[in-house]
């Protein structure tokens, strides 16, 4: 039987990589026609439905609407066809290429109407360098432990995840939110070992980042220092920071309450209008 999440969700194409790409999405609180939008970009092993409930939660704390949507290669989104491997610019392709055709497809007109991005890990580093390119059509981000750069921590976690992947039921876990399980693992997975890629870094593209900016990450995070926001940080002037303790990668999972009364308070200060409408 389809879990909630897939009954809830539609599908729109996009041309990309000289092909048709079906993107899952889901739309929340459209009735909300007047709220600010809030795109919610997953992890490496993200998807749509991975997120559970939290972008529903954010959206009501801060009165928005919000779109959450599977990567292609991810969820029921397309699947990578097994002989297409990502390139070291994998996360350039999703923030400058799959994202603005997402937005049209879906006739969202940023220019007129800047979205909010919020993202997760691999998702973060895609809002950050959609943020750099396109400075004014996004409103402003929050990002949930970014990569700026690849630390010898993120590789050695990487390695464990692949070695989990198989020798235990790490597979059949990603099954329930995945159509192709080893398309979504062994896409980001062998990227991100692949021995060029650790020299990838975004550290100079982001200084070009305008809007607002809220960074959180989690102290005892596995595939980060807090290097990464901090780095970030001093690059961007106007980032705020969150670190929170008792938590890891997934700060969405580990301190939800918390990460949800920040991310509304910032998002409501940051367009002028308290939390509940008023202004």
């Amino acid at each position: 039987m389809a879990s909630a999440e897939h009954e809830t969700s539609e599908f729109v194409e996009i041309a990309w990589r000289d092909r048709r790409v079906r993107i899952e999405h889901r739309w929340i609180a459209p009735q909300r026609s007047g709220a600010p939008l809030v795109v919610f970009l997953h992890e490496g092993l993200g998807s749509l439905s991975m997120w559970k409930d939290f972008p529903q939660r954010v959206c009501d704390a801060a009165q928005c609407r919000g779109l959450v949507y599977s990567r292609p290669g991810y969820g029921r989104s397309t699947p990578r066809p097994p002989e297409v491997a990502w390139g070291l610019d994998f996360m350039h392709r999703q923030a400058h290429e799959v994202l603005p055709a997402l937005f049209e497809a879906l006739g969202i007109d940023t220019a007129a109407h800047p979205p909010w991005l919020y993202g997760h890990s691999d998702g973060a580093s895609i809002t950050l360098l959609y943020a750099a390119r396109f400075a004014q059509r996004i409103a402003g981000a929050i990002v949930l432990a970014p990569h700026i750069m690849v630390e010898d921590l993120s590789v050695a976690s990487i390695e464990d995840a692949r070695r989990a992947y198989l020798e235990t039921d790490l597979r059949d876990r990603l099954a329930r939110y995945h159509d192709d399980p080893d398309s979504a693992f062994w896409g980001w997975n062998r990227i991100w070992l692949h021995p060029p890629f650790r020299d990838w870094s975004i550290e100079r593209e982001i200084e070009t980042i305008t809007c607002p900016l809220l960074a959180v990450q989690g102290l005892d995070d596995q595939y980060g220092t807090l290097e990464q926001i901090h780095g970030l940080a001093r690059r961007v002037a106007q980032t705020e920071l969150l670190e929170l303790a008792d938590c890891g990668h997934s700060p969405h999972r580990d301190q939800s309450d918390r990460l949800i009364a920040a991310s509304a308070e910032f998002l409501t200060r940051q367009r002028g209008v308290r939390p509940g409408g008023g202004r």
